[in-house]
């Protein structure tokens, strides 16, 4: 059942046009995440969605209600921000509260409400602390129980962890997401960082300059891409490109030239051999984590620039005559910068693009 709809959603200043007919819709309980580049309109459609931007043209919906024009405070939503926005004077048993104190709840009520955030976040024994004597990660679990004490139908998170070093990142990614398992509600989160999209959504919005590239689960976006774009951006590190040109094609399968096969030539069974003729372009995308410098199938010829010690990985930057190509490999290769070296790929995990970047 669609619980939250954005149906052809537009958003001008002046002549300006940032958000340019989009259309979105959430479960009851999905967790949703709006990922794309700074400036792609993802913070626009989260502050439409609160009401706290107003909305050009199209509707809003949520819980079959028309909201479109709604006053904040009549949506029963719930924005965390990146800032955590909390009253430096007022504990954090004070902040949580005083949102349901100008609702004028009872006070057993605030109480009872209160305790129970506290108790899911396990922030119990920070009560009667002040908000500088808190962590980053406090400071945020502080936010986003003063968000559940209002039982919110939606709850909103603004690049919540933006603000919180790398390991506190992580440790706070697995409280939201055990946050929304143990609560059930529905939830849309916005980052620019896809690592976060990938663990937390139930299905993910690409967005670039106001419009949707493509929406899914990230198990989908990550295997079969709309586009060049939506590949480059969902993956880390981002997937490589490389533009070869078909040489010949049979309708089950198309041979490719590039001057770093180790053949000269590469022929692929793929379904884009329908789609394509000899003497077309096409762009090639193979991910780091695919390529393979132990492959007995090697296809690529390579020159390693830079090898990035990762622990129990390296990744490695190399060049063909023409490209960059980033490898993500097992272990530590004995491969020292300015050495020759090849790579392989199982063909099962080759991606092919039209020039405009369309998936073939």
């Amino acid at each position: 059942m669609t619980f939250l709809q954005l149906d052809n959603i537009k958003k001008t200043f002046g002549e300006l046009s940032v958000i340019k007919g989009v259309d979105i819709s959430a479960s009851r309980g999905e967790f949703v995440v709006f990922v794309g580049p700074s400036g792609c309109g993802k913070s626009t459609l989260l502050r439409m969605i609160a009401g706290l931007e107003d909305v050009s043209s199209g509707m809003l919906s949520i819980d079959g209600k028309d909201v479109t024009y709604e006053e904040p405070a009549k949506r029963e939503v719930s924005m965390v921000f990146q800032s955590y926005a909390l009253y430096p004077h007022m504990s954090v048993f004070e902040n949580m509260a005083f949102g349901l104190r100008m609702a004028k709840l009872p006070e057993d009520e605030i109480k009872r409400r209160v305790a129970e955030a506290a108790r899911i976040l396990q922030i119990e024994a920070l009560l009667e602390r002040k908000p500088r004597a808190l962590s980053g990660g406090q400071r945020q679990r502080v936010a986003i129980g003063r968000s559940i004490v209002r039982n919110p139908k939606i709850f909103l998170f603004d690049e919540p962890l933006s603000n919180l070093d790398a390991e506190l990142r992580s440790q706070m990614r697995v409280e939201i997401a055990k946050l929304h398992r143990n609560l059930g509600a529905t939830m849309v989160y916005v980052t620019h960082d896809q690592v976060e999209a990938m663990t937390l959504a139930d299905r993910i919005v690409v967005l670039r300059a106001g419009l949707v590239e493509q929406i899914g689960t990230p198990t989908e976006l990550y295997d079969r891409p709309a586009n060049t774009f939506v590949a480059g951006f969902i993956g880390s590190p981002k997937m490589n490109f490389l533009t070869a040109s078909v040489t010949a094609t049979d309708g089950s399968s198309l041979t490719l030239r590039h001057s770093a096969f180790t053949d000269g030539a590469m022929t692929l069974a793929h379904a884009a051999a329908t789609k394509v003729k000899a003497g077309d372009a096409v762009t090639v995308g193979l991910r780091p984590e695919h390529l393979d410098v132990a492959s007995a199938r090697p296809l690529l010829r390579l020159t390693l620039d830079f090898a990035e010690n990762l622990g129990g990985s390296t990744q490695l930057y190399a060049r063909t005559d023409t490209d960059t190509v980033t490898i993500l490999a097992n272990g530590r290769p004995e491969i020292r910068p300015g050495d020759a070296m090849v790579a392989g790929i199982d063909p099962r995990h080759i991606y092919l693009f039209t020039p405009a970047g369309a998936a073939l």
